[in-house]
């Protein structure tokens, strides 16, 4: 599974891993990916969006109907 959420386009981001000794290797910073299924009304059928958590949350706020809306726009097969 892709770590990148459909909505909000969020995506892994880099940085360094600091020890206590300060020495500094590479880490990535993952954002929290959740696979949710949704009934879609409009289209009588059930979809499942790989989702961030704050995704989850814009959805919960604007309704799956305007989700898939925006999914669309951004390009993404739904």
């Amino acid at each position: 599974m892709s770590a990148h959420c459909q909505l909000t386009g969020r995506k892994p981001s880099f940085g360094n891993a600091i020890s206590h000794s300060h020495r500094r290797t590479s880490r990535r910073f993952d954002p929290n990916i959740q696979r949710k299924r949704y009934w879609l009304p409009s289209e009588g059928r059930y979809v499942r969006l790989t989702l961030s958590a704050k995704g989850l949350r814009t959805v919960d706020a604007i309704g799956i109907e305007a989700a898939v809306a925006r999914i669309r726009a951004r390009g993404e097969k739904v």
